[in-house]
C-alpha cells in the first residue's frame, strides 16, 4: 500500500467491498488516488486517473466499478479492461479476479494467445469483466462465431490502462472507433476510465478519450504523488556498450537492476557482454518468443543479484518483482519515458526512486542531459494522437462491412467523421475509392466486402485487417524445437567472414540452417559473440528536446542529478566542439569542408516544414536533407541567402505546406491501399510536420 493513505471515500463503496479491503487485504485506508476516484467513478463520469507506476490505479478504477456492479446488479460482460500488452493483461488477471470473486463475479482474459476452448467458454459463460486488447475486440466483432449483441449488449464501462500508450499512435484511434461501435451495440454511452502516469495535457487527453461523447461529465483525478522525496538521478559517460557492461557488473552488487535500452539491438549487445562478465542476466523485448520472455521475467522476479535488460516493453506496469535500481543505457526520447521508468523503483518503504544514465555516445550524453534539464524544469510532453488517421477510417469501413454484412456507407462515414478520423470530404473520397478498387461492392445501395478485400485480407480470417499496426516480416529462430525469437531477415543475408553468429535472448547462436520458404533459422549455442539487427525508423525529437540540447550546449546544466566527472568533462568538450553551431540569440548557419548546414535545433518534424517552406521559395535545400538538429543548405549559399528566403517564407502560411514523403515511408503505412494515393501521402506528410514549432523558429530567425 505504501506509507500514504486516505480514509476518505471508503464508506461510499459497497459494504462487501469495504469488508474485504479492510479484512482480506488488510488495508486500513485507501491511497489518495483511490479515495479521490470513488465519487466521480461511482457517478458514472468519464475519468482520467493519474498516478506513478504502482500508484494503485487499477484498484482506483475497479473498486468503484465493482461497487456499481453489485449495487446495480450488472449482468453479462459489463466491464472491459483494455491493455496495450498481452503480458500486462496476464499480469493483472489474478489480482482483478480476486477482487471480482468477492462478489461472485468472473474475470477472463482474451488476446492472441487465448486458446480456442477458452474463447468458446467466454462466449457460452460470459465473465463480468473481460481483460483484452483492441485487436481482440475487433476480432470478436467480425467473428462468425460470436454474436456481438449478446457478447457486448450489457456493457457499461471500459477501463483503458496505460491510456497514453494507446493515444500516442494509431491504436488509439482504432480503440476510439471500437468504443463507438460497442456503445451502439450496448445502446448506451460507455463510461470511459483512462489510467496513466504523468502526462503533460490531462484535460485534452480525457476529452480525446471521450470520443464523440464529449458532452458527458468528466473528471481528471491526479492527487499529489505520495512521496515528496526527489529521485536519485545520475549521469555517467562510458563511451561504449562494452564499458557500460563493465560498469553495470561493478555497481549495485547484490541488487536487482532493470536496465533499459531503446533498441532490441542494444539490448542484445549489452546482455551478451554482461553474460561474458558472468553477471546473471535476463532479456525481454518484442522479438523474443512469449515463452522466452515469460521465463526471463519470472526468473528475474525470483532472483536477487541480477540484471534484466529490456526495451520499453517493461516500461509499463508489468510486475517483475521488487526492483532496487533502474539503469538507462543511452537515453530515451521523452521525459515521460523517464518518469515511467523511474516509477519502477522506490516502491518499498524507505526506498527512493532512482535512475542511472550510462551514455555511450556524444548524442546520448547530450540528449540525456537535455531530458534531465526538462525534467527539472517540470516539463512533460503532451500526449497527442497522430493527426489525420484516414487509413483507420478506411479500415473501419471494411471492418464494419465484415461485422454487419452490408452497410449504408453514408451512415457509417457520418459517425467516423464526427469521431475525427477524417473530414467529410475525405470520407466521401475514401468510400468512393474503396468501391472503385473493389474493396467494397455495392448492391441496392448497400456496401459489402468486395473481391479485392477478399484477396488482400481474406487469408487467415481477415487477421491482417484486425490490427492497425504491422510487424515487419521476421525469421523465426529455433534451437531444436525451442523457439528463441525472431530476427530481421536482411541480417541473415548480409555477407559475413566466417560462421554466421547471432545474438538473441542475451546468448550467442551459430546459424546452421535457414529455411527461407518457412522463414525459419536453425541455431546452436556458440562461444563466439554474436550480433543482431532489426529494422526500425529513426526517432524524431520534439522541439522542446532539441531546443534543450541547444541550451545544454550553451551552458545550461541540470542542478539535481549527479553528473560524473567523465560526463562533465565530455560535456565540456562537446560544448567547445559544437560552439560554432549554437547562439543564444539566433540559429546558426555553418560552412565546413564545402558542406553548409543550418543548425535549427528544432526537431525533425519542425525541420520538415522548414525544408518544405524553403523549397517553395528557393533552391537552398541541400542534398542531404535534414535531421533533428539541422538542415542541409546548398553549397555556396550564405546566411544572407537563407535570411532572404526565410523573409519570403514568413509572408506565406505554413498551414498548407506538406513535407515530402519518400516511397519507403509510404510503403510502411498500413492500409495505404485503402486510400487514394494523394490522401495516403498527405496522411504521412501531415504526421511528419510540426508547423507550430516551425512558425516559432521562423519568427525568431531574423
Amino acid at each position: 500500500m505504501g506509507s500514504t493513505t486516505d480514509d476518505r471515500g471508503l464508506e461510499l463503496l459497497h459494504p462487501l467491498l469495504q469488508h474485504h479491503i479492510v479484512n482480506s487485504l488488510g488495508w486500513p485506508a485507501l491511497r489518495p488516488l483511490q479515495a479521490e476516484a470513488i465519487e466521480p467513478v461511482l457517478s458514472g463520469a468519464d475519468c482520467l486517473l493519474i498516478a506513478p507506476t504502482a500508484g494503485g490505479k487499477t484498484e482506483a478504477a475497479c473498486f468503484p466499478l465493482l461497487s456499481r456492479m453489485g449495487q446495480e446488479n450488472w449482468r453479462g460482460i459489463s466491464v472491459l479492461y483494455l491493455c496495450p500488452l498481452k503480458a500486462l493483461l496476464n499480469n493483472l488477471e489474478p489480482r482483478i479476479s480476486m477482487y471480482a470473486s468477492w462478489f461472485g463475479r468472473g474475470v477472463s482474459t482474451r488476446h492472441g494467445d487465448t486458446t480456442a476452448r477458452a474463447r468458446r467458454e467466454q462466449v457460452a459463460e460470459r465473465p463480468s469483466i473481460l481483460l483484452t486488447t483492441p485487436e481482440s475486440i475487433e476480432a470478436m466483432l467480425v467473428s462468425t462465431t460470436v454474436d456481438p449483441t449478446r457478447m457486448f449488449g450489457d456493457l457499461r464501462a471500459v477501463v483503458i490502462d496505460e491510456v497514453h500508450s494507446f493515444a500516442g499512435d494509431d491504436r488509439g484511434w482504432h480503440m476510439l472507433a471500437l468504443l463507438e461501435r460497442l456503445s451502439a451495440i450496448a445502446g448506451r454511452p460507455l463510461q470511459r476510465i483512462g489510467l496513466s502516469a504523468t502526462v503533460g495535457n490531462p484535460e485534452q487527453l480525457l476529452m480525446w478519450l471521450q470520443g464523440s461523447a464529449r458532452g458527458r461529465p468528466r473528471a481528471v483525478v491526479a492527487p499529489p504523488t505520495e512521496s515528496a522525496a526527489a529521485p536519485d538521478l545520475a549521469l555517467d559517460f562510458v563511451g561504449s556498450t562494452g564499458n557500460a557492461a563493465s560498469v553495470i557488473s561493478r555497481i549495485h552488487l547484490g541488487e536487482k537492476r532493470l536496465v533499459f535500452a531503446d533498441s532490441r539491438r542494444s539490448v542484445e549487445s549489452l546482455a551478451t557482454r554482461l553474460r561474458d562478465l558472468e553477471v546473471e542476466t535476463f532479456v525481454s523485448h518484442s522479438s523474443l518468443s512469449l515463452d522466452e520472455r515469460r521465463r526471463a521475467e519470472a526468473a528475474f522476479a525470483e532472483a536477487r543479484d541480477c540484471v534484466i535488460v529490456s526495451t520499453s516493453t517493461l516500461e509499463l506496469g508489468i510486475d517483475v518483482g521488487d526492483l532496487d535500481r533502474v539503469i538507462q543505457l543511452g537515453a530515451p526520447a521523452t521525459v515521460a519515458s523517464i518518469l515511467q521508468r523511474l516509477g519502477r523503483t522506490g516502491r518499498r518503504p524507505s526506498s527512493t526512486r532512482n535512475m542511472t544514465f550510462l551514455a555511450t555516445t556524444d548524442d546520448e550524453l547530450l540528449r540525456a542531459t537535455a531530458l534531465l534539464l526538462l525534467l527539472e524544469e517540470g516539463f512533460v510532453e503532451p500526449v497527442a494522437a497522430p493527426p489525420s488517421p484516414r487509413h483507420i477510417a478506411a479500415q473501419q469501413l471494411l471492418a464494419l462491412a465484415l461485422q454487419k454484412g452490408r452497410i449504408h456507407l453514408s451512415e457509417e462515414t457520418a459517425w467516423l467523421t464526427r469521431l475525427g478520423l477524417a473530414s467529410e470530404q475525405d470520407m466521401s473520397r475514401i468510400g468512393e475509392w474503396l468501391v472503385s478498387t473493389g474493396h467494397l461492392d455495392i448492391d441496392q445501395g448497400l456496401a459489402f466486402v468486395g473481391p479485392t478485400a477478399e484477396q488482400h485480407f481474406g487469408r487467415r480470417s481477415f487477421l491482417e485487417l484486425l490490427a492497425v499496426f504491422s510487424a515487419p516480416p521476421e525469421v523465426t529462430v529455433l534451437h531444436g524445437t525451442r523457439e528463441i525469437g525472431s530476427i530481421d531477415p536482411t541480417f541473415l543475408v548480409t555477407k559475413v567472414a566466417g560462421p554466421r553468429v547471432i545474438a538473441l535472448g542475451g546468448r550467442s547462436w551459430l546459424v546452421t540452417h535457414i529455411d527461407w520458404r518457412r522463414r525459419r533459422a536453425i541455431v546452436e549455442p556458440s562461444e563466439q559473440r554474436g550480433t543482431s539487427r532489426w529494422s526500425g525508423d529513426a526517432r524524431a525529437y520534439t522541439f522542446e528536446l532539441s531546443d534543450a540540447m541547444r541550451r545544454v550546449l550553451l551552458g545550461a546544466t541540470p542542478k539535481s542529478p549527479y553528473l560524473s566527472n567523465r560526463a562533465l568533462d565530455r560535456l565540456a568538450a562537446l560544448r567547445q566542439e559544437q560552439a560554432h553551431t549554437v547562439s543564444a540569440t539566433s540559429r546558426v548557419v555553418v560552412s565546413e569542408g564545402g558542406r553548409v548546414r543550418w543548425w535549427t535545433y528544432a526537431g525533425a518534424r519542425a525541420n520538415a516544414v522548414l525544408v518544405a517552406a524553403l523549397k517553395e521559395v528557393s533552391a537552398l535545400v541541400g542534398e542531404s536533407g535534414y535531421d533533428n538538429l539541422s538542415i542541409s543548405i546548398a553549397p555556396g549559399a550564405t546566411s544572407a541567402d537563407l535570411s532572404s528566403a526565410l523573409n519570403v517564407s514568413r509572408e506565406r502560411t505554413l498551414d498548407v505546406l506538406l513535407p515530402e514523403v519518400s516511397p519507403d515511408a509510404l510503403g510502411r503505412l498500413k492500409f495505404k491501399e485503402l486510400l487514394p494515393p494523394d490522401l495516403a501521402a498527405a496522411t504521412l506528410a501531415e504526421r511528419a510536420a510540426d508547423r507550430n514549432s516551425a512558425e516559432k523558429l521562423l519568427a525568431g530567425s531574423r
